[in-house]
């Protein structure tokens, strides 16, 4: 039923429910977080600092680790409580960001990776404020690529420190299986590279930037209506979605 990780992990899934193991499994995974599961009353790991186990089955582990009772109702609560707790202890919390269409996000707890997501654009800022709602000091590193994108983000995230990171080289090379990985693999290396604190970044757009959106426009528009200059770089700057702006040129038609 179970399967041991290769990775070295701290994180421990321990429980008889298979319904709190499906939960929590599921909730790990989707957040990038390294664990191990095993049957209850086997041996913990020698690294584990965290077991994450159902209602009831904590008095069987009698080691000194965190304990987190888990329920099949609240699955995704003690996946943050197991994570939080690590962060915690691991130091600062830092997310580093690859900016792009769906840029790459790691949050790291000192050297420790603790999760790891690729999301659109849109959908940046809020996730990076879950991640960080309960550390102590977060910093935010963010890469000077996509400027357009990158702006977008450091303009929402004004409730959090933001440093500007060179991004040159930190996307790695990806071998054989890895394909897609390497914007995530690209923000745990901007994490771990100190830049400059930067409160907003005005991006004034080019041209070129400016003609992609309005052929995008083009394309998305069931009437193939492409939006004007002025409403591209309102597009461009984050002021309205592409979306918004067909909308409100079809209004002005």
């Amino acid at each position: 039923m179970r399967q041991r990780s290769d990775v070295t992990t701290v994180i421990v899934v321990a429980t008889a429910d298979f319904e709190v193991y499906h939960d929590v499994v599921g909730e790990l995974r989707d957040r990038g977080a390294d664990f191990t599961t095993i049957e209850p009353g086997d041996p913990l790991p020698g690294d584990t600092v965290v077991v994450i186990t159902s209602e009831g089955e904590s008095n069987a582990i009698d080691e000194n680790v965190w304990i987190v009772e888990a329920s099949s109702e609240r699955p995704r609560q003690a996946v943050e409580e197991a994570l939080a707790h690590l962060r915690g202890l691991g130091g600062r919390t830092i997310v580093g960001i690859d900016p792009g269409t769906r840029p790459g996000i790691a949050v790291l707890s000192g050297d420790m990776i603790i999760s790891a997501f690729q999301v659109g654009v849109e959908s940046v800022p809020g996730l990076v404020r879950r991640e960080v709602e309960d550390a102590i000091d977060p910093l935010v590193r963010i890469g000077d690529g996509a400027r357009l994108q990158g702006s977008r983000i450091i303009e929402a995230l004004d409730d959090v420190t933001v440093e500007l990171v060179d991004e040159t080289g930190t996307t790695p090379y990806l071998g054989t299986g890895a394909r897609g990985m390497g914007d995530v693999l690209a923000a745990v290396n901007i994490a771990r590279i100190e830049g400059r604190e930067i409160e907003g970044r005005t991006i004034e757009p080019t041209k070129g930037e400016l003609t992609s959106i309005k052929a995008k426009s083009r394309e998305r528009s069931p009437e193939n209506r492409t939006i004007t200059e002025e409403l591209a770089r309102r597009v461009a700057v984050g002021e309205l979605t592409l979306d918004e702006a067909i909308a409100e040129h079809k209004d002005e038609s």
